[in-house]
């Protein structure tokens, strides 16, 4: 072939895969469609429980999170018909990548409202200081990602397009960081439980028993678990390059990736915050309110009415300030 030759010019027929292709391997159609399908299902259960409950922040971080991955999948099965496209390729992998970022940032802002529920005592870290330090993280994470993909994208030169996929390794760097970061708070808070059981919160014992609060411990735990799984698999497979035999492995692609962020969202449906935490999730967030006779520029929390599933002598409120709880 001459030196004007073009990849993108290429068909199953006249190019082989191996030597031409985006992916050295046809993507399966339907191990993608299936995918594709979780994943606008999850995309209608998100946005039914996110009205009704009107959970709006998780919403919207998980519905970034799914058409995005939705947004891969869709041209991960244009792939199978044209694997030589570059333009398909570059979509699936910004959406792949960067996708699981916005699911983060919805769980992130869920352990405020499980601090709100056991009691800020038990935590090292204020509410708002653990919603802005990891949705801060995570919005670093998604910037790097951001910009490597779109570096990529542009597909200038050869030099460029490396510092694109070092901008994205960073990224999911950053974000494997992030979420171990996050474990640690969630087991320093779970052991505080367990070793401090004077300080958990009395008023919510029957919220905290009930089984949609169980639901979504589990579904955070298990989501967390699944993107850090994820983002490890991600960090591994592009830090060796697109040609390498790991990125080009669709079985360890779609169970190290597809399904472990099938499995986040599933749960994340599943054991949804709206059912679990009802009202709550609108007042236990960490939105400041100016207090009356506590000294010049004094704040605290809005009270937190645990009406879940209590008897009205138990829907007593919380208050939070910066330094105390205070049970009514």
């Amino acid at each position: 072939m001459n030196s004007t030759f073009d990849p993108a010019t290429c068909t199953y027929a006249t190019c082989s895969v191996d030597d031409y292709g985006q992916l050295r391997y046809i993507p399966s159609l339907a191990g993608n469609a299936f995918y594709l399908g979780v994943f606008s299902l999850a995309c209608l259960a998100q946005v039914f429980l996110g009205v009704w409950h009107r959970t709006w922040g998780f919403m919207f971080g998980m519905l970034g999170g799914i058409g995005l991955e939705i947004l891969g999948y869709a041209y991960r099965v244009r792939l199978h018909y044209d694997d030589f496209n570059n333009n398909y390729f570059i979509i699936y992998l910004v959406g792949l990548t960067i996708g699981p970022a916005l699911f983060s940032g919805a769980i992130y802002i869920c352990l405020a409202r499980i601090i709100a529920v056991y009691g800020p005592r038990l935590s090292v870290l204020s509410p708002r200081a653990i919603t802005v330090i990891f949705v801060g993280c995570d919005f670093f994470s998604l910037v790097l990602q951001a910009a490597g993909g779109a570096l990529t994208a542009l597909d200038i030169s050869l030099s460029l397009d490396q510092i694109g996929v070092d901008l994205l390794i960073a990224g999911l760097a950053s974000q494997v960081a992030s979420t171990t970061a996050f474990c640690g708070v969630c087991l320093q808070i779970m052991l505080s439980v367990h070793r401090r059981p004077g300080l958990v919160n009395r008023n919510s014992s029957a919220l905290r028993r009930s089984l949609k609060f169980k639901l979504f411990l589990s579904a955070i735990a298990i989501s967390t678990l699944a993107i850090l799984i994820r983002c490890s698999f991600r960090v591994a497979e592009l830090s060796k390059g697109f040609s390498s035999a790991l990125a080009n492995d669709e079985v360890k692609f779609m169970v190290l990736d597809g399904a472990m962020m099938a499995l986040a969202v599933s749960v994340l449906c599943i054991g949804h915050p709206g059912p679990a935490l009802g009202i709550m999730w609108a007042q236990g967030g960490f939105k400041l309110c100016r207090g009356r006779g506590r000294g010049r520029g004094s704040k605290k929390y809005k009270t937190v009415q645990f009406a879940h599933g209590l008897s009205a002598p138990e829907a007593a409120g919380v208050e939070f300030s910066t330094t105390r709880v205070v049970v009514k």
